[in-house]
């Protein structure tokens, strides 16, 4: 394929790019009040219920690696959003878990992120927005199966 022949609009990767760029933007300028962002969303969502996780359970499940999980912890720790707790099974180690200031603002959070949910979805039916649902997670499944299976290109 020649340059000439690549046209990025007609490729769905370069809607997932835009898509996913332009959401952080607006959900940070919509959470920034409630003094989250969107890179906490993973982190706030693990704990959201009472959990206490380490920092590398929160990096593998939020899949990041550690350095940037211990960069956001910290941001989060400084603006009161978790706490650290010595890990009673591992004393190198800390458990972290959701302030009550966190606590008292997910649901708020929530009521932004489903708001953005269903200004994006506008003008889509139920079932458009179901199969879109069901597409996007075959696509998801694909790019995992692409990330387990990544080798790097090697330029001669």
């Amino acid at each position: 394929m020649s340059g000439d022949d690549w046209d990025p609009l007609a490729n769905p990767g370069h809607y997932f790019s835009r898509i996913s760029r332009t959401l952080t933007r607006v959900g940070d300028a919509r959470l920034r009040g409630l003094g989250f962002a969107t890179a906490q969303l993973p982190v706030l969502t693990a704990l959201k219920d009472g959990a206490q996780l380490s920092q590398t359970e929160l990096a593998r499940w939020a899949k990041v690696e550690q350095p940037s999980m211990a960069q956001l912890l910290t941001r989060m720790e400084r603006d009161g959003l978790v706490m650290r707790t010595p890990d009673p099974r591992d004393r190198r180690s800390s458990l972290i878990s959701l302030t009550d200031k966190a606590k008292e603002r997910l649901p708020a959070g929530r009521a932004v992120l489903q708001q953005g949910n269903t200004e994006m979805t506008k003008g889509m039916s139920t079932e458009d927005v179901t199969m879109l649902i069901s597409l996007l997670q075959r696509v998801l499944s694909n790019v995992e199966a692409m990330e387990a299976s990544a080798e790097p290109v090697i330029i001669l």
